[in-house]
């Protein structure tokens, strides 16, 4: 099997949450990054299924009001935290001031953004008060740029 970058992790030993640059490739000029958005303790936490879908939502939107150059967010398949890549090479800092933008704005809303048929995949699969849940949690512990604290 290929290397695949975040099984050389040691999910045994980071602390989340935390923000990591997992890759920056350059191909024919154009240069992306890759970002680990861990918002959980993997193998200790998780999220269900609702409340990260809801907090997909919601962070797919804000945290490009507050960086240029999103290409995608999605979550983890652990369910502990999100997958982000940009355009550039963006730095640490900025995404941590990014996500903790988006998840107190996370805190003030009603109303999940498009969950309806039309806009989303399994639209009836959310939960609001979940994702303000854990957006609080991770609020209240903190990110931060090291992995291993």
């Amino acid at each position: 099997m290929t290397n695949v970058e975040s099984f050389t992790l040691d999910h045994t030993k980071v602390k989340a949450p935390f923000v990591r640059k997992s890759g920056v490739e350059e191909r024919n000029g154009v240069r992306v990054s890759k970002f680990d958005l861990r918002l959980l303790q993997p193998n200790i936490e998780e999220m269900p299924t609702g409340a990260i879908h809801t907090l997909e939502h919601f962070i797919a939107g804000f945290m490009r009001e507050k960086l240029d150059g999103v290409i995608d967010i999605s979550p983890m398949g652990c369910r502990t935290g999100f997958y982000m890549i940009t355009w550039g090479d963006v730095a640490i800092k900025e995404v941590i001031d990014a996500l903790n933008y988006s998840l107190e704005r996370v805190l003030e809303q009603d109303e999940v953004p498009a969950a309806n048929e039309l806009q989303c995949g399994n639209y009836r699969d959310h939960s609001l008060i979940g994702a303000k849940e854990f957006a609080k949690h991770v609020l209240d512990k903190g990110i931060s740029d090291e992995i291993y604290r």
